[in-house]
């Protein structure tokens, strides 16, 4: 029977790990890398491993005490392909369970109540819990889907910063930061976005914001279109969970609301609590089942 429980946040920037007791009480915490299994899997069983350890050492415990524990792990990209047995498998822990990072978003937001919650990080993804059952939408991920997300909108200002060096498009200051970044050298950029990951990408997101509150042109276009698919995504989602109860979640979360349309902004209620958390609940849940209910 397993001493700890685990529960993984793992997104497209990074992946975040706490440790607890059977119970749900949370122990000590780890961080560390991307653990996006769709666009990196083996990088993402190193980043959940070194989260999970570093979880152990926090809480004062020998991190080789993770191959006794029970985990639930929430990680982008499961809902594509057939990757999760992969990771499954090479994972550390005795009993792994994994799911999207979507679920484990709702139940820390609003635990078991109805409602819906849009996930606006790296990526995007919106879910709802109607009547008992979730619902998704989006998170496709970063090459045919993920509209509003960082990765999205950071390639964009990249590909906006291109057309402006060509004089293609009117130069603004958000293009000129970027272009300043890189020395104005345009294949240092192309070389850049060849080697880049979703998360290389999203760290740009927040300067796009940024210059958009100053009434940038470039960076307003930018934010104006990101938003448009938010808010439709928004439109999609409460239609199934109701207009009663809407929160926003993830790094870009606290910077969207401003561009969020009013039906949207007059439902936003803040979360109960974190991703993270909502993996520990889920990870105790899991848990007592296979221990017939019981706390160890």
């Amino acid at each position: 029977m397993a001493d700890f429980i685990i529960g993984i946040d793992g997104g497209g920037t990074s992946c975040r790990a706490a440790v607890a007791d059977p119970h749900g009480a949370i122990l000590g915490r780890g961080k560390s890398g991307a653990a996006n299994i769709l666009t990196d899997p083996n990088n993402a069983i190193n980043s959940i491993t070194e989260a999970a350890e570093a979880a152990f050492r926090d809480a004062g415990i020998p991190p080789a005490n993770v191959a006794k524990a029970c985990a639930f792990l929430g990680l982008a990209g499961t809902n594509v392909g057939n990757l999760t047995q992969y990771v499954r498998e090479r994972l550390p822990f005795r009993h792994t369970d994994i799911d999207s990072d979507g679920l484990i978003a709702l139940q820390g937001a609003i635990g078991d109540s109805e409602g819906s919650v849009a996930i606006l990080g790296t990526g995007t993804i919106f879910m709802a819990r109607k009547a008992g059952t979730v619902h998704y939408i989006g998170g496709w991920g970063f090459m045919i889907g993920d509209l509003g997300g960082g990765a999205r909108l950071g390639h964009a200002l990249l590909q906006e910063a291109l057309l402006a060096h060509d004089g293609i498009h009117p130069r603004s200051a958000v293009t000129e930061a970027i272009l300043t970044e890189f020395k104005n050298d345009p294949t240092a950029m192309v070389e850049f976005a060849r080697l880049s990951k979703p998360g290389d990408f999203g760290r740009y997101a927040p300067l796009v914001f940024q210059y958009a509150e100053q009434k940038d042109p470039g960076a307003l276009a930018l934010v104006e279109a990101a938003a448009r698919s938010v808010n439709e995504a928004l439109d999609a989602i409460t239609t199934i969970g109701g207009n009663e109860r809407l929160c926003l979640l993830g790094g870009l979360a606290p910077l969207y609301p401003a561009w969020l349309e009013p039906r949207h902004r007059a439902i936003l209620v803040e979360p109960q609590a974190d991703a993270l958390t909502g993996a520990v609940a889920l990870a105790a849940n899991r848990f007592h089942a296979r221990n017939g209910g019981a706390a160890a």
